[in-house]
């Protein structure tokens, strides 16, 4: 009996030995795949708009989940409510997702120099709805280095209705991605670099004389996109730009709507541009997602009063 005592004590012992060291090992794997992890950074905008439009926050966690939860050499880190108040954040980062109010508030705006930086480093970056919209002059030039193209005042439109997408690129951005039909606040007419040179459209359409109906002024209307309109111009509401310097950039004038993250075209679509802004390969199958529960849609949204 006392044999057996020993001899299960012994046992025991190296049966802890060996799962400390199969401990061990799993921390040390675990290090080394958080340190070879593509980091991806997403910009939530502060609350804006109606329940359910703009849903920085709420579209930006959406998206960071599914990304951490199906593509394992991805860190999707998320900031809320503009700018983070500590730059350290994007230290590491592979790309920038921005999702926020433009123009005169958009969150780049008072942070060209220290984002300057990023893009000389090659960091991606990737605009979604109203952030692919800023000021002309300045902001507006860096934005055309940056991105491609962008939504200029006076010039762009940015009216809601029905784009079919009926014609596709190929592109990674378009894996497992169908032609598709959604409603949402499509801006178009954007003011592109000289040529489109090193500019991929992605979602091409040609918008309804309805589009127009209202009359000019710095978002609605001007005689160059009614031109265009008239001349049966197709227009650009999403895009692919290989920066001459290095880096990858996707402007994306949708998602006014947080319901459209439903859509499983339009949500494999910008799930795998920000994948190819980071600069990794997408999968054979796009990246992977399923659609969106109720409940998970609901998830973190801003506090805008009565829904």
């Amino acid at each position: 009996m006392a044999f057996a005592i020993r001899y299960k004590e012994t046992d025991m012992r190296y049966v802890m030995i060996a799962l400390a060291a199969l401990s061990l090992l799993a921390l040390g794997y675990s290090k080394v795949d958080a340190a070879e992890k593509t980091k991806i950074v997403f910009v939530a905008g502060k609350p804006s708009h109606a329940p359910g439009d703009h849903e920085h926050r709420a579209g930006c966690m959406l998206l960071a989940r599914i990304l951490n939860e199906n593509m394992p050499n991805v860190e999707a880190v998320v900031t809320h409510y503009g700018w983070p108040e500590d730059n350290s954040i994007f230290e590491g980062a592979s790309s920038v997702v921005i999702y926020c109010d433009g123009g005169k508030g958009h969150v780049l705006n008072e942070n060209l120099e220290f984002f300057q930086g990023l893009i000389d480093k090659g960091v991606g970056l990737a605009c979604i709805h109203y952030a692919v919209e800023t000021t002309k002059g300045e902001c507006g030039d860096k934005f055309l280095e940056w991105l491609g193209g962008y939504f200029e005042p006076d010039w762009s439109v940015n009216p809601h209705w029905d784009a079919n997408y009926t014609k596709l690129p190929e592109h990674a951005i378009t894996t497992n991605v169908s032609s598709f039909e959604i409603n949402d606040e499509w801006y178009y007419h954007m003011r592109f670099v000289d040529g489109m040179k090193d500019v991929t459209p992605i979602l091409t359409a040609l918008p309804p004389d309805s589009t127009l109906s209202r009359p000019d002024g710095p978002h609605h209307g001007n005689p160059a996109v009614r031109k265009a309109i008239a001349n049966g111009e197709e227009q650009h509401m999403a895009w692919a730009y290989e920066r001459p310097g290095g880096g990858r950039s996707f402007g994306f004038t949708g998602a006014h709507f947080h319901r459209n993250w439903k859509n499983d075209d339009f949500r494999t679509l910008v799930l795998n541009a920000i994948v190819w802004t980071a600069g990794l390969e997408v999968p054979k199958g796009g990246v992977p997602s399923t659609t969106p529960t109720a409940e998970e849609m609901k998830a973190n949204l801003d506090d805008k009063g009565r829904r």
